[in-house]
Protein backbone atom coordinates (compact mmCIF):
# COMPACT_ATOMS: atom_id res chain seq x y z
CA UNK A 1 0.00 0.00 0.00
CA UNK A 2 1.24 3.48 -0.90
CA UNK A 3 1.04 6.66 1.12
CA UNK A 4 -1.13 9.15 -0.76
CA UNK A 5 -0.05 12.79 -0.92
CA UNK A 6 -1.59 15.99 -2.24
CA UNK A 7 0.78 17.92 -4.49
CA UNK A 8 -1.55 20.52 -5.98
CA UNK A 9 -5.04 21.97 -5.68
CA UNK A 10 -7.23 24.80 -6.87
CA UNK A 11 -10.46 26.24 -5.52
CA UNK A 12 -13.34 28.42 -6.67
CA UNK A 13 -15.73 29.69 -4.02
CA UNK A 14 -17.66 32.68 -2.78
CA UNK A 15 -14.73 33.43 -0.47
CA UNK A 16 -12.09 33.48 -3.17
CA UNK A 17 -11.09 32.07 -6.53
CA UNK A 18 -7.49 31.21 -5.72
CA UNK A 19 -5.94 29.48 -2.69
CA UNK A 20 -4.33 32.66 -1.33
CA UNK A 21 -7.49 34.74 -1.40
CA UNK A 22 -9.56 31.80 -0.19
CA UNK A 23 -7.36 31.34 2.88
CA UNK A 24 -7.14 35.07 3.65
CA UNK A 25 -10.92 35.29 3.73
CA UNK A 26 -11.33 32.18 5.88
CA UNK A 27 -8.59 33.06 8.35
CA UNK A 28 -10.02 36.54 8.83
CA UNK A 29 -13.54 35.22 9.32
CA UNK A 30 -14.91 37.24 6.40
CA UNK A 31 -18.05 35.80 4.89
CA UNK A 32 -18.46 35.66 1.13
CA UNK A 33 -22.23 35.27 1.38
CA UNK A 34 -24.36 37.97 -0.17
CA UNK A 35 -27.48 38.86 -2.13
CA UNK A 36 -28.70 36.59 -4.91
CA UNK A 37 -27.95 38.22 -8.26
CA UNK A 38 -27.70 35.38 -10.81
CA UNK A 39 -31.43 34.68 -10.61
CA UNK A 40 -34.05 37.39 -10.29
CA UNK A 41 -37.69 36.50 -9.65
CA UNK A 42 -40.44 37.81 -7.39
CA UNK A 43 -41.40 34.17 -6.86
CA UNK A 44 -38.22 33.54 -4.81
CA UNK A 45 -38.05 34.54 -1.17
CA UNK A 46 -34.40 33.52 -0.70
CA UNK A 47 -32.16 36.57 -0.61
CA UNK A 48 -28.77 35.15 0.37
CA UNK A 49 -26.40 32.76 -1.43
CA UNK A 50 -22.71 32.10 -1.92
CA UNK A 51 -22.09 33.32 -5.48
CA UNK A 52 -18.77 33.45 -7.30
CA UNK A 53 -18.76 36.96 -8.68
CA UNK A 54 -15.30 37.06 -10.23
CA UNK A 55 -15.51 34.07 -12.58
CA UNK A 56 -15.55 34.95 -16.28
CA UNK A 57 -15.84 31.84 -18.50
CA UNK A 58 -14.64 33.63 -21.65
CA UNK A 59 -11.26 34.11 -19.99
CA UNK A 60 -10.81 30.34 -19.85
CA UNK A 61 -12.62 28.87 -22.86
CA UNK A 62 -13.03 29.41 -26.58
CA UNK A 63 -15.77 27.98 -28.76
CA UNK A 64 -15.89 24.82 -26.63
CA UNK A 65 -17.76 26.87 -24.03
CA UNK A 66 -20.99 25.85 -25.81
CA UNK A 67 -20.44 22.33 -24.49
CA UNK A 68 -19.89 23.31 -20.86
CA UNK A 69 -22.45 23.98 -18.16
CA UNK A 70 -21.24 26.29 -15.41
CA UNK A 71 -20.49 23.39 -13.06
CA UNK A 72 -18.25 21.77 -15.69
CA UNK A 73 -16.51 25.09 -16.33
CA UNK A 74 -15.67 25.25 -12.64
CA UNK A 75 -14.33 21.70 -12.69
CA UNK A 76 -12.09 22.15 -15.72
CA UNK A 77 -10.64 25.46 -14.49
CA UNK A 78 -9.87 23.96 -11.07
CA UNK A 79 -8.27 20.88 -12.65
CA UNK A 80 -6.00 23.11 -14.71
CA UNK A 81 -5.10 25.07 -11.59
CA UNK A 82 -4.38 21.93 -9.58
CA UNK A 83 -2.04 20.58 -12.26
CA UNK A 84 -0.19 23.89 -12.46
CA UNK A 85 0.09 24.04 -8.66
CA UNK A 86 1.53 20.51 -8.68
CA UNK A 87 4.16 21.48 -11.24
CA UNK A 88 2.63 19.24 -13.91
CA UNK A 89 2.05 20.02 -17.58
CA UNK A 90 -1.38 21.07 -18.78
CA UNK A 91 -1.46 18.04 -21.10
CA UNK A 92 -0.50 14.77 -19.44
CA UNK A 93 -0.18 12.98 -22.77
CA UNK A 94 2.67 15.15 -24.00
CA UNK A 95 6.30 14.05 -24.15
CA UNK A 96 8.07 14.40 -20.84
CA UNK A 97 4.98 13.96 -18.68
CA UNK A 98 5.96 12.03 -15.51
CA UNK A 99 2.98 9.68 -15.72
CA UNK A 100 1.56 7.65 -18.59
CA UNK A 101 -1.88 9.13 -19.37
CA UNK A 102 -3.43 5.65 -19.06
CA UNK A 103 -2.32 5.63 -15.42
CA UNK A 104 -4.01 8.95 -14.56
CA UNK A 105 -7.63 8.79 -13.41
CA UNK A 106 -10.26 11.52 -13.03
CA UNK A 107 -12.83 11.21 -10.21
CA UNK A 108 -15.30 14.01 -9.60
CA UNK A 109 -18.29 14.55 -7.37
CA UNK A 110 -21.39 16.64 -7.97
CA UNK A 111 -24.76 16.83 -6.35
CA UNK A 112 -26.65 18.62 -9.12
CA UNK A 113 -24.64 18.17 -12.33
CA UNK A 114 -25.59 20.49 -15.18
CA UNK A 115 -28.75 21.67 -13.49
CA UNK A 116 -28.38 25.18 -14.92
CA UNK A 117 -28.61 23.86 -18.47
CA UNK A 118 -31.51 21.61 -17.56
CA UNK A 119 -33.36 24.38 -15.74
CA UNK A 120 -32.98 26.73 -18.69
CA UNK A 121 -34.08 24.10 -21.22
CA UNK A 122 -37.19 23.15 -19.27
CA UNK A 123 -38.09 26.79 -18.70
CA UNK A 124 -37.90 27.47 -22.43
CA UNK A 125 -39.89 24.35 -23.27
CA UNK A 126 -42.61 24.37 -20.62
CA UNK A 127 -42.70 28.02 -19.60
CA UNK A 128 -42.12 29.77 -22.90
CA UNK A 129 -43.60 27.19 -25.26
CA UNK A 130 -40.36 26.80 -27.21
CA UNK A 131 -40.28 23.16 -28.29
CA UNK A 132 -36.67 23.30 -29.45
CA UNK A 133 -33.97 22.92 -26.80
CA UNK A 134 -30.23 23.43 -26.96
CA UNK A 135 -28.69 20.65 -29.11
CA UNK A 136 -26.06 20.03 -26.44
CA UNK A 137 -28.52 19.91 -23.52
CA UNK A 138 -27.77 16.26 -22.73
CA UNK A 139 -23.93 16.42 -22.79
CA UNK A 140 -24.04 19.72 -20.88
CA UNK A 141 -26.47 18.48 -18.23
CA UNK A 142 -25.07 15.00 -17.57
CA UNK A 143 -23.49 14.56 -14.15
CA UNK A 144 -20.30 13.12 -15.66
CA UNK A 145 -19.67 16.17 -17.86
CA UNK A 146 -17.00 17.64 -15.58
CA UNK A 147 -14.95 14.44 -15.37
CA UNK A 148 -15.27 13.89 -19.13
CA UNK A 149 -14.13 17.41 -19.98
CA UNK A 150 -11.28 17.28 -17.46
CA UNK A 151 -10.04 14.13 -19.17
CA UNK A 152 -10.30 15.68 -22.62
CA UNK A 153 -8.66 18.89 -21.44
CA UNK A 154 -5.73 17.21 -19.70
CA UNK A 155 -5.24 14.06 -21.77
CA UNK A 156 -5.83 11.79 -18.76
CA UNK A 157 -6.97 8.44 -20.18
CA UNK A 158 -7.33 6.32 -17.07
CA UNK A 159 -10.69 5.59 -15.43
CA UNK A 160 -12.96 8.63 -15.38
CA UNK A 161 -16.21 8.74 -13.47
CA UNK A 162 -18.47 10.83 -11.28
CA UNK A 163 -19.94 10.11 -7.86
CA UNK A 164 -23.22 11.73 -6.86
CA UNK A 165 -24.13 11.30 -3.21
CA UNK A 166 -25.74 14.67 -2.56
CA UNK A 167 -23.65 16.80 -0.19
CA UNK A 168 -21.03 14.07 0.30
CA UNK A 169 -20.29 13.67 -3.43
CA UNK A 170 -16.82 15.19 -3.67
CA UNK A 171 -15.69 13.69 -0.37
CA UNK A 172 -16.65 10.26 -1.64
CA UNK A 173 -14.87 11.02 -4.95
CA UNK A 174 -11.70 12.04 -3.12
CA UNK A 175 -11.91 8.99 -0.88
CA UNK A 176 -12.25 6.62 -3.81
CA UNK A 177 -9.37 8.43 -5.54
CA UNK A 178 -7.32 7.85 -2.38
CA UNK A 179 -8.08 4.14 -2.64
CA UNK A 180 -6.89 3.99 -6.27
CA UNK A 181 -3.55 5.61 -5.51
CA UNK A 182 -3.08 3.71 -2.25
CA UNK A 183 -3.52 0.29 -3.87
CA UNK A 184 -1.64 1.19 -7.06
CA UNK A 185 -4.62 1.06 -9.43
CA UNK A 186 -3.68 4.56 -10.62
CA UNK A 187 -0.39 6.44 -10.41
CA UNK A 188 -2.14 9.78 -10.15
CA UNK A 189 -5.72 10.97 -9.80
CA UNK A 190 -7.27 14.36 -10.46
CA UNK A 191 -10.12 14.42 -7.95
CA UNK A 192 -12.56 16.82 -6.37
CA UNK A 193 -15.99 18.25 -7.02
CA UNK A 194 -17.99 21.05 -8.60
CA UNK A 195 -21.55 22.32 -8.38
CA UNK A 196 -23.46 25.34 -9.71
CA UNK A 197 -26.93 24.93 -8.18
CA UNK A 198 -28.04 28.57 -8.07
CA UNK A 199 -30.97 28.22 -10.46
CA UNK A 200 -34.62 29.17 -10.04
CA UNK A 201 -35.78 25.57 -9.82
CA UNK A 202 -33.17 24.45 -7.29
CA UNK A 203 -33.62 27.46 -5.04
CA UNK A 204 -37.41 27.08 -5.13
CA UNK A 205 -37.09 23.41 -4.21
CA UNK A 206 -34.85 24.19 -1.24
CA UNK A 207 -37.24 26.91 -0.13
CA UNK A 208 -39.98 24.27 -0.04
CA UNK A 209 -37.94 22.23 2.44
CA UNK A 210 -37.78 25.20 4.83
CA UNK A 211 -34.14 24.68 5.72
CA UNK A 212 -32.68 27.86 4.19
CA UNK A 213 -31.43 30.59 6.50
CA UNK A 214 -33.31 33.90 6.39
CA UNK A 215 -31.18 36.79 5.12
CA UNK A 216 -31.88 39.19 7.96
CA UNK A 217 -30.43 42.68 7.93
CA UNK A 218 -26.96 41.49 6.95
CA UNK A 219 -26.91 38.65 4.36
CA UNK A 220 -23.24 37.92 5.05
CA UNK A 221 -24.20 36.78 8.56
CA UNK A 222 -27.10 34.55 7.51
CA UNK A 223 -25.33 31.23 8.13
CA UNK A 224 -24.58 30.67 11.84
CA UNK A 225 -23.53 27.07 12.45
CA UNK A 226 -23.59 25.86 16.07
CA UNK A 227 -25.20 29.08 17.34
CA UNK A 228 -28.38 28.71 19.37
CA UNK A 229 -30.24 31.04 17.00
CA UNK A 230 -29.05 29.37 13.79
CA UNK A 231 -31.73 29.37 11.15
CA UNK A 232 -30.55 27.11 8.35
CA UNK A 233 -28.11 26.70 5.48
CA UNK A 234 -27.12 29.04 2.66
CA UNK A 235 -26.89 27.61 -0.87
CA UNK A 236 -23.66 28.26 -2.76
CA UNK A 237 -21.72 27.33 -5.88
CA UNK A 238 -18.09 26.36 -6.22
CA UNK A 239 -15.45 23.74 -6.91
CA UNK A 240 -12.10 22.38 -5.81
CA UNK A 241 -9.79 19.88 -7.48
CA UNK A 242 -6.70 18.09 -6.19
CA UNK A 243 -3.76 16.17 -7.58
CA UNK A 244 -3.25 12.93 -5.64
CA UNK A 245 -0.20 10.75 -6.18
CA UNK A 246 1.88 8.29 -4.21
CA UNK A 247 4.62 9.53 -1.94
CA UNK A 248 7.16 7.66 -4.09
CA UNK A 249 5.84 9.16 -7.33
CA UNK A 250 5.94 12.68 -5.93
CA UNK A 251 9.51 12.13 -4.70
CA UNK A 252 10.66 10.81 -8.09
CA UNK A 253 9.57 13.97 -9.85
CA UNK A 254 10.70 16.29 -7.05
CA UNK A 255 7.22 17.57 -6.25
CA UNK A 256 6.46 19.54 -3.11
CA UNK A 257 4.05 17.66 -0.84
CA UNK A 258 1.29 19.83 0.62
CA UNK A 259 -0.20 17.21 2.93
CA UNK A 260 -0.87 13.50 3.20
CA UNK A 261 -4.38 12.31 2.46
CA UNK A 262 -4.08 9.66 5.10
CA UNK A 263 -7.45 7.99 5.48
CA UNK A 264 -11.05 7.72 4.36
CA UNK A 265 -14.23 6.49 5.96
CA UNK A 266 -17.73 6.02 4.55
CA UNK A 267 -21.01 4.76 5.95
CA UNK A 268 -24.78 4.85 5.53
CA UNK A 269 -27.28 5.67 8.27
CA UNK A 270 -29.92 3.41 6.67
CA UNK A 271 -32.40 5.56 8.54
CA UNK A 272 -34.33 8.68 7.53
CA UNK A 273 -33.97 10.38 4.14
CA UNK A 274 -33.26 13.82 5.67
CA UNK A 275 -32.72 13.36 9.42
CA UNK A 276 -29.17 12.30 10.37
CA UNK A 277 -28.31 9.70 12.97
CA UNK A 278 -25.41 9.70 15.39
CA UNK A 279 -24.16 6.22 14.53
CA UNK A 280 -23.56 6.73 10.79
CA UNK A 281 -21.32 9.81 11.04
CA UNK A 282 -19.49 8.29 14.00
CA UNK A 283 -18.78 5.12 12.02
CA UNK A 284 -17.36 7.13 9.09
CA UNK A 285 -15.09 9.17 11.40
CA UNK A 286 -13.81 6.03 13.11
CA UNK A 287 -13.05 4.38 9.77
CA UNK A 288 -11.21 7.45 8.47
CA UNK A 289 -9.04 7.52 11.58
CA UNK A 290 -8.45 3.77 11.51
CA UNK A 291 -7.31 3.72 7.88
CA UNK A 292 -5.04 6.68 8.62
CA UNK A 293 -3.58 5.01 11.70
CA UNK A 294 -4.71 7.91 13.89
CA UNK A 295 -5.82 7.72 17.50
CA UNK A 296 -8.30 10.23 18.98
CA UNK A 297 -5.44 11.99 20.75
CA UNK A 298 -3.66 12.70 17.43
CA UNK A 299 -6.48 14.57 15.67
CA UNK A 300 -6.41 18.28 16.47
CA UNK A 301 -8.97 19.80 14.09
CA UNK A 302 -12.28 18.85 12.49
CA UNK A 303 -13.71 20.80 9.59
CA UNK A 304 -17.32 20.04 10.39
CA UNK A 305 -20.15 19.45 7.95
CA UNK A 306 -21.79 22.23 9.99
CA UNK A 307 -24.64 23.35 7.74
CA UNK A 308 -26.29 25.64 10.28
CA UNK A 309 -29.49 23.60 10.59
CA UNK A 310 -30.77 22.76 14.06
CA UNK A 311 -30.65 18.98 13.84
CA UNK A 312 -27.50 18.55 11.73
CA UNK A 313 -25.23 20.62 13.96
CA UNK A 314 -26.37 19.02 17.22
CA UNK A 315 -26.12 15.50 15.79
CA UNK A 316 -22.62 16.11 14.44
CA UNK A 317 -21.37 17.35 17.81
CA UNK A 318 -22.92 14.31 19.52
CA UNK A 319 -21.20 12.02 17.00
CA UNK A 320 -17.84 13.71 17.60
CA UNK A 321 -18.25 13.17 21.34
CA UNK A 322 -19.10 9.52 20.76
CA UNK A 323 -15.93 9.00 18.69
CA UNK A 324 -13.45 11.07 20.68
CA UNK A 325 -14.71 10.64 24.24
CA UNK A 326 -12.73 12.77 26.67
CA UNK A 327 -10.45 13.88 23.81
CA UNK A 328 -13.36 15.84 22.31
CA UNK A 329 -12.77 18.69 24.75
CA UNK A 330 -9.32 19.44 23.31
CA UNK A 331 -10.46 19.43 19.66
CA UNK A 332 -10.79 22.54 17.56
CA UNK A 333 -13.90 22.39 15.35
CA UNK A 334 -15.20 24.86 12.80
CA UNK A 335 -17.66 25.16 9.96
CA UNK A 336 -16.26 27.12 7.03
CA UNK A 337 -19.71 26.91 5.40
CA UNK A 338 -20.43 29.98 7.54
CA UNK A 339 -18.26 31.85 5.02
CA UNK A 340 -18.41 30.05 1.65
CA UNK A 341 -21.91 28.58 2.01
CA UNK A 342 -23.14 25.10 1.17
CA UNK A 343 -21.98 24.25 -2.36
CA UNK A 344 -23.85 20.96 -2.41
CA UNK A 345 -21.69 18.14 -3.83
CA UNK A 346 -18.66 20.42 -4.10
CA UNK A 347 -18.67 21.31 -0.40
CA UNK A 348 -16.45 18.43 0.71
CA UNK A 349 -13.73 19.35 -1.78
CA UNK A 350 -13.86 23.03 -0.84
CA UNK A 351 -13.65 22.06 2.83
CA UNK A 352 -10.71 19.73 2.20
CA UNK A 353 -8.93 22.77 0.72
CA UNK A 354 -9.73 24.70 3.90
CA UNK A 355 -8.48 21.81 6.05
CA UNK A 356 -5.25 21.46 4.06
CA UNK A 357 -4.55 25.19 4.41
CA UNK A 358 -5.27 25.07 8.13
CA UNK A 359 -2.61 22.38 8.53
CA UNK A 360 -0.15 24.34 6.39
CA UNK A 361 -0.64 27.59 8.30
CA UNK A 362 -1.16 25.96 11.71
CA UNK A 363 -4.27 28.05 12.17
CA UNK A 364 -7.86 26.91 12.74
CA UNK A 365 -10.28 28.96 10.61
CA UNK A 366 -13.26 30.18 12.60
CA UNK A 367 -16.95 29.47 12.55
CA UNK A 368 -18.05 32.93 11.45
CA UNK A 369 -21.22 34.74 12.51
CA UNK A 370 -21.33 32.91 15.85
CA UNK A 371 -23.75 34.48 18.34
CA UNK A 372 -25.18 32.63 21.35
CA UNK A 373 -23.77 29.24 22.41
CA UNK A 374 -26.07 26.24 22.06
CA UNK A 375 -25.92 23.83 25.03
CA UNK A 376 -26.17 20.94 22.54
CA UNK A 377 -23.09 22.22 20.65
CA UNK A 378 -20.83 22.72 23.65
CA UNK A 379 -17.43 21.82 22.18
CA UNK A 380 -14.87 24.35 20.94
CA UNK A 381 -16.37 25.46 17.61
CA UNK A 382 -13.82 28.29 17.18
CA UNK A 383 -16.31 31.16 17.33
CA UNK A 384 -15.59 34.16 15.08
CA UNK A 385 -11.81 34.32 15.53
CA UNK A 386 -9.17 32.10 13.95
CA UNK A 387 -7.06 30.18 16.45
CA UNK A 388 -3.32 29.53 15.96
CA UNK A 389 -2.41 26.13 17.41
CA UNK A 390 -0.22 23.15 16.53
CA UNK A 391 -2.11 20.93 14.10
CA UNK A 392 -0.85 17.43 13.33
CA UNK A 393 -3.89 15.84 11.72
CA UNK A 394 -7.45 16.77 10.87
CA UNK A 395 -10.75 15.33 9.69
CA UNK A 396 -13.06 16.80 7.05
CA UNK A 397 -16.68 15.68 7.50
CA UNK A 398 -19.44 15.41 4.89
CA UNK A 399 -22.87 14.06 5.85
CA UNK A 400 -25.53 14.01 3.13
CA UNK A 401 -29.26 13.51 2.76
CA UNK A 402 -30.08 9.83 2.68
CA UNK A 403 -27.62 9.23 5.50
CA UNK A 404 -24.63 9.07 3.14
CA UNK A 405 -21.51 9.86 5.18
CA UNK A 406 -17.92 10.42 4.09
CA UNK A 407 -14.89 11.58 6.08
CA UNK A 408 -11.33 12.31 5.00
CA UNK A 409 -8.30 12.25 7.32
CA UNK A 410 -5.40 14.57 6.49
CA UNK A 411 -1.96 14.54 8.06
CA UNK A 412 0.44 17.48 8.03
CA UNK A 413 3.75 17.07 6.25
CA UNK A 414 6.73 19.18 7.28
Amino acid sequence: MHRVVITGFAVLSATGSDPTRFWEQLASGRSGLGPLTRVRSPLLSTGTVGEINDFYPEQHFGKEIELLDRFAQFGVVCARGALAHAGLPRRLDQEGSPYAPERVAVLTGTGMGGIGTQDQGFRQMYGEGNHRVHPFLIPRAMYSAASSHIGMDTGARGPSFTISTACASSTHALGEAWRRVRDGSSDMVIAGGSDAPLTFGVIKAWEAMRVLAPAGDDPSRACRPFSRDRGGLVLAEGAAMFVLESEEGAARRGAAVLAELAGYGASADAGHITQPTLEGPAQAMREAMSTAGLGPEEVDYINAHGTGTKLNDATEIAAIKAVFGEQAERLSISSTKSMHGHAMGASGAIELAATLLALQHQVVPPTANFTTPDPECDLDVTPNQAKPRPLRAALSNSFAFGGLNAVLAVRRRN
